[in-house]
């Protein structure tokens, strides 16, 4: 029998150990549960390390809004949960959506199915958008939420009915204002879309002039220019149209790596 590994992410401690507790009476399917996004990425690692990766991630929606400080409370012996070590970990709690990205970027293979307690359309979407491969009320019965986790390792994505009007109006707008952003990134010279790439690399203007070895002063007439070409009247709001456009940040040097200035080495 081929064995279906899960891990349920949520800081609503007694729902996590009772959704993992419900899933681990299946026969063909292992269960883990984590009280935070850096406590279930802690699980990812470990499991691949020792050769037992999970399939199917379930993410609260949520995530990060609920835990409260204390240590772990007892736990049944059949369902392991893992929590946050430390007040600086929990400060560093990361939201649903934002770990169902992470886990893409770092765990491709690994299916997430973002669990709400209410229909958000815009929510959905931008799940969808981070990665994830469906998105389930929790009040859903224990058979439905299975078959969704069998149904996305078949690269099926579910959302409930209700949800599909709006997830696809939400999905088409964010398409359109990408489809803006890089017409706009278009329209600006190779000089100032580095400029704008290091901007999205957090760099000031000091260290743009650094950099691009200009001086701060034309650094901040192309700064000017991004702003004005762009539409926006802060460095925040182009860097949030940059990436709307897919537009990346400067690679930045590290202490060995040689820079090329003038096609000469410095």
């Amino acid at each position: 029998m081929v064995r279906i590994r899960v891990l349920v992410v949520d800081d609503h401690r007694i729902f996590a150990e009772s959704l993992a507790a419900a899933l681990a009476a299946e026969p063909d399917v292992d269960v883990a549960a984590a009280g935070s996004g850096p406590a279930a990425l802690r699980c990812l690692e470990r499991g691949a390390a020792e050769g037992r990766k999970f399939d199917v991630m379930l993410i609260d929606a949520d995530l990060g809004t609920a835990l409260a400080p204390g240590g772990p409370p007892h736990h049944p012996a059949a369902v392991a949960v893992a929590v946050p070590d430390s007040a600086a970990e929990r400060d560093g709690l990361v939201d649903g959506i934002s770990l169902v990205a992470g886990v893409r970027s770092g765990h491709a293979a690994v299916r997430t199915v973002v669990l709400a307690e209410k229909d958000d359309p815009r929510r959905a979407a931008l799940a969808l958008q981070a990665g994830a491969s469906g998105w389930v009320a929790k009040d859903c019965s224990l058979q439905r939420l299975l078959a969704v986790i069998r149904g996305v390792l078949r690269e099926e994505t579910h959302l409930p009915p209700a949800l599909l009007t709006g997830v696809l109006r939400e999905l088409t707008a964010a398409r359109k204002h990408r489809t803006e952003s890089e017409r706009l990134v278009e329209s600006l010279t190779p000089r100032e879309r580095e400029v704008l790439r290091c901007m999205v690399a957090g760099l000031g203007r000091k260290a743009v002039a650094e950099r691009l070895f200009l001086s701060p002063h034309t650094v901040r007439t192309h700064m000017q220019n991004v702003l004005g070409k762009l539409g926006v009247h802060s460095t925040l709001a182009a860097v949030a149209l940059a990436r709307r456009a897919g537009v990346g940040p400067a690679e930045l040097a590290g202490p060995g790596d040689v820079v090329e200035r003038g096609g000469q080495l410095a």
